[in-house]
């Protein structure tokens, strides 16, 4: 017979996989996979002291793996354009030109703004990451930023960029558990979002001014663009390929098919433009380019992409939703999640909580998926009954779920910043401003009550019952 977790059961995969992390983190230094699996194996134990079969459990993790999947496919398709945007000359081009008009003094808040643009744009910040912020961390290497800081800025306009985008799939995804216009949800996530970003692009002007004009290393640039010049062909129509994404994702072309466009299209540009072979373009698809001009830094830069490069964070994708499924399945979350809303008693911690139950499912799992959807159906019950618009728990989430998942080391979008731009995680979660400042904001708007949207508290069922009896 199986039984509903105590809260000691809820806790011991966490504890688990905490545990297990901390050990990777300072001792056995092997990433996340073995801690995941630790945490995967203590779910399935308690489960089965739970009373579920070993096959329901193995139905609950392959349930998991199942809702990544789509997620899983764009990666592996990001990986070919990645490849063959180098390959055509297409991110080498927007370096060569960045390292030419970008001022050095307003670099990081231009990173900021013009990544948000391209996600917003996009719909995705893993796309906006893997071309325009792969360019901008060449240009401000050369410009001698710190990779953290310039990685910090990408991310923080990638995800401001995707938070508001109606083309987002999480965008989507937060109103529709809970019944809100997907509209009404974009122009209530305004009051946190705008702030949050302003405030975010401030914080990068002053950081930035920290590099002075005179730390910048011209001779190096002068190699590097000397190094592009020998090695592509640099010309503006390079720059229509990323137009022509923009123009698909206008066109509300469904991300998977638009993407394999995009990549495809990145491959023809190399044969007609740069000359390559059709065995160049499948090998950068697969492998990713690899950067032969003589400069140590931009080889280090552009030796990227390809389907290879993707695999490591399709696995940890893999073991994320797996544990995801099985905690989902057990009921572990909805036992955790249940014991904080038991504590709520005003609107400012009832917002709290939503941040911190998101914020849990993200640190658990490191998926945005899972996060979003879990304390929506756990919370929508509570926010009607309080009186509380839907439109605020669906700001909420995608605050923690969408934004807040950034700052988890072992998280999908830091793994792949983090894989992609060959740096860790650890070293720019710190500089992810856009993160913190929402998170911060919608708390305070908890507390205050500004931008607390109100409506009429629903009755509970078994008062609607002795208010209205049903007639036989």
């Amino acid at each position: 017979m199986r039984r509903e977790p105590r809260i000691w059961q809820a806790l011991l995969p966490l504890i688990a996989l905490i545990g297990a992390a901390a050990c990777s983190i300072f001792f056995w230094k092997v990433g996340m996979y073995i801690p995941f699996v630790i945490g995967i194996v203590t779910s399935a134990l308690v489960g089965k002291r739970l009373g579920y079969s070993w096959n329901e459990l193995q139905q609950f993790l392959t349930s998991g793996v199942s809702k990544a999947l789509p997620a899983i496919f764009i990666l592996l398709i990001i990986g070919t354009i990645v490849g063959t945007w180098i390959l055509s000359g297409t991110i080498p081009t927007l370096i060569y030109y960045g390292l030419e008009l970008i001022q050095p003094n307003f670099f990081l808040p231009t990173v900021v703004i013009t990544s948000g643009i391209v996600a917003i744009t996009l719909g995705s910040s893993f796309t906006s990451i893997a071309t325009i912020g792969l360019a901008f961390m060449a240009i401000g290497t050369s410009l001698g930023f710190t990779p953290a800081h310039i990685a910090g800025a990408i991310i923080s306009g990638a995800f401001f960029g995707d938070k508001l985008s109606p083309l987002s799939d999480t965008t989507n995804i937060a109103p529709a558990m809970v019944d809100v216009n997907l509209f009404d949800h974009v122009k209530h996530m305004m009051w946190d979002t705008i702030p949050a970003f302003i405030l975010t692009v401030i914080a990068f002007w002053i950081l930035g001014l920290n590099t002075t004009a005179g730390e910048f290393n011209t001779t190096q640039i002068e190699t590097i663009l000397n190094g592009l010049d020998n090695v592509f062909v640099i010309h503006p129509l390079l720059l229509l390929l990323p137009v022509v994404t923009i123009v698909l994702m206008i066109r509300r072309i469904p991300a998977i098919p638009a993407l394999v466009m995009v990549s495809a299209l990145g491959g023809l540009v190399a044969m007609i433009v740069q000359g390559n072979t059709v065995s160049e373009v499948m090998q950068s698809m697969t492998s990713g380019f690899a950067s032969e001009t003589g400069n140590e830094t931009l080889d280090s830069l552009l030796s990227k992409g390809g389907i290879d490069s993707m695999l490591s964070t399709v696995a940890l994708v893999v073991f994320a939703t797996s544990l995801g499924g099985i905690m989902e399945g057990i009921h572990v979350f909805d036992v955790l999640i249940h014991r904080l809303i038991e504590k709520v008693q005003s609107t400012g911690s009832l917002i709290s909580t939503t941040l911190l139950s998101t914020f849990f499912v993200s640190f658990v799992s490191g998926a945005m998926y899972l996060a979003i959807i879990l304390p929506s159906k756990a919370f929508l019950g509570v926010y009607r009954e309080r009186g509380i618009s839907a439109t605020n728990l669906s700001r909420n989430v995608e605050a923690a779920g969408t934004v807040g998942v950034t700052l988890i080391p072992w998280g999908v979008p830091a793994v792949f910043a983090s894989g992609l731009m060959d740096i860790s995680p650890y070293s720019f979660i710190p500089f992810i401003f856009f993160a913190y400042f929402v998170l911060l904001i919608n708390v305070i708007y908890g507390y205050t009550g500004f931008t607390i949207t109100k409506e009429e508290p629903d009755v509970p069922a078994e008062h609607e019952e002795l208010a209205y009896p049903k007639t036989v």
